[in-house]
């Protein structure tokens, strides 16, 4: 399959520091990522795919052919906080810590748990399901429900993606198998025990409530050692990107943010740019790199 790199000029001198690759639930290679970000003259890109790092290798290659761009590696742990759950994002990490390792394979092994109660499920109500074929749309042994809705709507002819969850794997939905997650405290803390910053990803996505809820979270998060929060990210308008930065300087949290790009699997999302109004300044890497330091310098001692 041929993949175009679809780059946007208007990310000229920005950072995207939330993006994903096949090697969790995106379509691009770890490499291909690089090359897309760097036709779009970004000066630091992020990989922080879902509860794996095992694409953070040939990232950094790729990354080390642009000595004019940051190639960061990255992580996105789900977790779960008061029946919600809430994703964290580990940037500079040392993607070959051992406990960092260990702990992201307990939760791909709850992940995994999880696709066999799916499976059931759907078997249960008609659809049968090869994980041999799953595996091979997803490109990974990381299977998430993005993969098995695009299994199901080329075997079973659902309209889109979005049919496949409404009727089927969405929460509420007959063969939805609910995640057993880690606390955000524990991700904090497996995140700077291998030199990484945390930063809460979209703290107020789909929320009504923004300001309520993101400070009550926040109440919680900023003790157990967040360092920072996603005010930049492509679903965000005007009003939510400032809830964010006010609860972030109330809290003495560093900004960060990005596209959350998964390439063909959310097509209209762009590295860097977003939908195409997404403008995440470089000013703000910066501080995010100078409170890795710490951590980082923890780790070597």
């Amino acid at each position: 399959m041929t993949i175009t790199l679809k780059t946007d000029t208007a990310a000229e001198g920005l950072i995207d520091l939330h993006t994903h690759s096949l090697y969790s639930d995106g379509s691009v290679t770890p490499k291909e990522l690089i090359q897309i970000a760097a036709k779009a003259r970004l000066k630091a890109i992020a990989l922080t795919d879902h509860d794996t790092v095992e694409g953070i290798p040939e990232f950094l290659r790729a990354g080390a052919l642009h000595p004019e761009m940051e190639a960061v590696p990255g992580v996105e742990i789900s977790t779960v906080f008061n029946g919600r759950e809430l994703h964290i994002i580990g940037l500079f990490i040392d993607h070959r810590e051992s406990g960092l390792l260990k702990f992201l394979q307990e939760v791909q092994l709850k992940r995994e748990n999880r696709n066999l109660a799916m499976i059931k499920k759907l078997k249960s109500l008609g659809y049968e399901i090869d994980v041999a074929g799953v595996e091979a749309l997803a490109g990974s042994k990381i299977i998430g429900r993005p993969h098995f809705a695009r299994y199901l709507k080329e075997k079973y002819d659902f309209e889109s993606l979005q049919d496949v969850f409404d009727k089927l794997i969405k929460r509420g939905c007959p063969a939805y198998v609910a995640r057993s997650l880690p606390r955000p405290a524990e991700a904090i803390e497996v995140i700077h025990r291998a030199g990484g910053v945390a930063v809460w990803a979209h703290p107020v996505y789909r929320n009504t409530k923004e300001r309520s809820w993101c400070r009550r979270v926040l109440k919680y998060l900023a003790p157990a050692g967040l360092d920072a929060v996603e005010s930049y990210y492509t679903q965000f308008g005007e009003y939510q990107r400032q809830v964010v930065m006010e609860l972030g300087k109330e809290f003495g949290l560093a900004l960060s943010g990005g596209s959350d790009y998964h390439g063909e699997n959310h097509p209209d999302v762009k590295v860097g740019v977003g939908y195409g109004d997404l403008k995440v300044p470089y000013e703000l890497f910066h501080e995010l790199e100078k409170r890795a330091e710490k951590y980082s310098a923890v780790t070597k001692a």
